[in-house]
Order: C-alpha cells, then structure tokens, then sequence
C-alpha cells in the first residue's frame, strides 16, 4: 500500500519503509539534512522534529525524537523540521533569535534546539509572566536583554517559557546560558504565522496501513480488534506505541522483527478517564499527556513524571510501553505499585485484570502472554494523601534511575494506616517492599518506627553493583530514602 506523508507541506511519499526504518534515516534520505543523528537513543535532541498531533478540537506542534520513531508510523501525518521552519532569507523568530544571541557555535545540535523551543513557541497556554507573579514587569515587546538578569521564577522566563521543552537537547560547545536567552526573549507568535494558523485545525487522521520492507512489515490497524487480531495470528510481532525503548533496539541491536504493530493511534488505547473509584489511563496515552489531563489529581504521578526522561522522550513514551518491557529499571513500575494499580490486559479471546504487583515474573518478564497487550493502567481513588518518589540517578533529570522508590501512606490520629513502597533497579523485577510495609502498618509515625522500617526496607530486593552503583549504595540509599520522607512528612500535618 502506497503511503504519504506531509514533511514541511509538500506531501511525500514513504516508499518501501517497512518497520525498521526510523524517521530520522528516511528524511535524510530524503535530502532533509539539517535533521542529525548524535546519539540514536533519544538522549541528545539533535534528531528533534515537531509533529502535528491532536489537541482538543485542534492541534498541537510536539517535539519528538526522530530518531527512535519508525518512519511508517508517520503515514499520514504531518511533520515539519529546521528547514522547514525557515530559511536564510526568512528565518524563523526562533532561529533569529538563538543566531542573534550566539546560541549557536557548531550548530550540530541546533536543529534538534530550534524544533524544540518552537514546540515551546507554539505552546496554547504560553503566557508572559506579569508584574504581580514575580516581582518583574517583561519588556512590552516580551524580549527580555541578554545583558540583564531574566524575570523567571524556577521553571519559566519572563515570556512564560518553560525551559524544560529543552530538557531533552545537549549542546556541547555552546553553553547554555546564550540558548536560554534566546528562549527567554521569545515573543508571541504572529496571528498570521501559518504555522499558528495550522493549531486551529483538527490533527492528520490515522488511517490502517501494512507497508512491507526488505526486512519486515510494519501494519498500523484500524482499532483494537484488528490490532489483537495480527497479534494472535502473529504473537511474535512487536508493538510499538512511543518507540523509545523499541527505536534504541533497532539502531544499536539492529533488531529486525518480521512484523511491527503500531498501536499508538487506536483510540481505544488513547482514552483517560476519571470516575468514581478509578482513574483509568490507556496504553497508548503519552506520559506528556497524562501530565496534562492529569496534573495534580496523583501527587505520586505529578513528581514522577517531569523526573521520567525528558520532554522530548515524554511526548512519545507511554506507560503501556514502560510497563510493557517489564524492566526491573523503569520509573512508572515503583510509583504504579504504591498506587495500587492494576493492568488490564486484551487479546483477541477477551479481557483480563491483574494486579500490578503480580505483573512482573521476572528479568523483562511478566505474566502478559505473547497474544495479549496492555490496554488500561487503572489506579484506585481516593489515592493516599502522603506520597513521594525518590530517584537515585546521577543526574538530576534525563537519566535512569540508579534505585528508584515510590511511597503511598495514609495515617490515622498519628498510627500507619496504610502504606504501600514499590521499588525499582534493586531486583531483577520492580517489587513491593512488604516487609518494611508491615514494619510500618499499625505503628505511630515516628521516628523510631521509621528508623526500624528503613533497615528492614534496607533489606528489600537483591541489589547487584554495576556501573550505575554498587550494591552497598544501592542499600543504604534505601534506608536513607525512608528517612528523608519522615522528615518531609513528619505527620503532623495529615490526619485521616
């Protein structure tokens, strides 16, 4: 079958794509080389394109990483990259402004910066900071002079940019310091900027497709039945819905499945909802999105997410895929299991559901059988009214986790009503801590409770040393993560 897709308005076709075959390789094929491959693990941005995905009744300019993306899964869409934004005679505001302020010295990583800061220009809900949020009153024009200190609070400058769009883009030779003035002295876009004018109407539809390459297929279907279908007549297919985990097979193991199944399109993945007992999330929902349908309803949910890669990643990854991997490091694994979560898990024979905690069997293993997929995360509400996730990285953001802990406690006149620890990169599954659970259930939240709680929570998994940490570290990061939250959340504020 023949399919297109829309890069910069012209419409192209993808030729014989197949499943393997990234965006990133197919544009540059394509003559678009201003897009660049620097670590084909979605780590650097130097890939960063900006689709155009739904948003409401309209549509929204989101960052992603080429290169981890198959081209396939593109059909029918629209995509648009540096060359595309503008060109020498007639750049872009943003390119202006990161050439005019020197945020730009090899110019490798620029255009994965000038994607991603355009995604952040275009933002709906992107508003300058006025006088009475932090003290300062930006330029009338919204620029702010890079000789002078910047109007921000922690995480926005003076024209409401959030400087975490950026979170996902290395520049090695630059500085940041010039990247973040151009971000900063960004104004509104112009209300004839066509690429404005594009978010007031809906999102490309996502037709089915089955394109055939040499080394494998790659079929998008219609809905969910058609999707269980291939996989039951197929169970050795791989499903796709972000790619960031899968993209990094194929570009550094080379894997080649015989048949990808995308299913980052089937609506009956993508729904969300919140309802009387449950918050039901679908496989396919971006973490970006649940961020923003979700905000602050799961306090658990609102740290973890802006910790869980980087923008970049999080406009592409889900927690179906996280989850579905079934790696002992993943960061959604620890905060789901304080919650409680449950997976509901499809195949062509029917539905079930299984609780999170008797999920993992094993290393990358689970009891999900090769004929099913993930369908809904659903998490029980009311949701405990302490929590807190604690990630041991060796960065601040954009790393993977070292050791990872979730809490979720509810406190009763002062005595642990409940409490629930899930933990991750300890074992060779994320896992329930029980013990250091029962070492706390029914005892007074004090601080010798917790001291007894966080060495038998010491005890917890089989951590192994490698080149993340030692297993030593990994232990007494353990018990000191227990007595951090004690100290964060002393009790006396909560309660129930």
């Amino acid at each position: 079958m023949e399919a297109r897709l829309v890069v910069n308005g012209q419409r192209r076709d993808l030729g014989d794509v197949g499943g393997h075959v990234t965006l990133l390789e197919w544009l540059r094929s394509a003559g678009l080389t201003g897009t660049k491959e620097g670590c084909a693990e979605g780590e650097c941005g130097a890939c960063a394109v900006l689709v155009a995905r739904p948003d409401g009744d309209g549509t929204r300019w989101t960052a992603v990483n080429a290169c981890l993306l198959p081209a396939a899964g593109l059909a029918g869409q629209e995509v648009i990259t540096a060359e595309g934004l503008g060109s020498a005679d007639d750049l872009h505001p943003v390119q202006r402004e990161l050439a005019g302020r020197g945020g730009s010295q090899c110019g490798y990583c620029t255009p994965g910066f000038v994607c991603s800061m355009a995604a952040e220009y275009y933002r709906p809900d992107r508003r300058p900071v006025t006088a009475g949020q932090n003290g300062h009153q930006p330029p009338a024009d919204g620029h702010q002079p890079a000789d002078q200190p910047a109007a921000h609070d922690a995480e926005h400058g003076p024209n409401g940019f959030d400087l975490h769009a950026l979170s996902g883009n290395l520049c090695r030779c630059t500085g940041y310091r010039p990247i973040r003035d151009a971000a900063y002295a960004l104004g509104q876009p112009d209300p004839d900027d066509p690429l404005l004018a594009r978010l007031r109407r809906p999102a490309p539809a996502s037709p089915a497709i089955r394109l055939t390459g040499r080394h494998g297929s790659y079929a998008r279907p219609a809905d969910l039945a058609e999707a269980l279908e291939l996989l039951a007549e197929q169970p050795a297919a791989q499903l796709v819905a972000g790619s960031t985990d899968f993209g990094v097979e194929l570009n550094l193991r080379h894997a080649r499945p015989a048949l990808t199944i995308g299913i980052d399109r089937i609506a009956e993945l993508r729904e969300l909802s919140v309802s009387d007992g449950w918050i039901s999330i679908g496989a396919a929902v971006t973490l970006s999105e649940i961020e923003q349908a979700v905000g602050d309803a799961v306090p658990l949910l609102a740290e973890l997410l802006p910790q869980f890669g980087s923008r970049l990643i999080r406009n592409s990854a889900t927690l179906g895929g996280n989850l579905g991997t079934a790696s002992p490091i993943g960061d959604a694994a620890p905060a789901l299991l304080a919650l409680d979560a449950s997976l509901v898990l499809a195949s062509r024979d029917g539905e079930r559901t299984v609780a999170l905690a008797d999920y993992f069997t094993g290393y990358r293993q689970s009891v999900r059988r090769p004929d099913e997929l993930i369908k809904t995360i659903r998490i029980p509400t009311p949701v405990a009214p302490i929590s807190a996730f604690h990630k041991i990285a060796k960065r601040r953001f954009d790393d993977i986790s070292s050791v990872a802990v979730a809490y979720a406690l509810r406190l009763d006149r002062g005595t642990v009503a409940e409490a629930r620890i899930g933990l991750g990169g300890v074992a060779a599954t994320p896992l329930r801590a029980r013990d250091a659970e029962a070492a706390l259930i029914g005892r007074q939240w004090s601080p010798a409770t917790v001291q007894a709680a966080a060495a038998t929570l010491a005890q917890a998994g089989t951590p192994l040393s490698d080149h993340r940490a030692s297993a030593e570290y990994r232990i007494a990061m353990l018990r000191e993560s227990l007595l951090k939250l004690h100290a964060e959340h002393p009790g006396k504020e909560v309660h129930e």
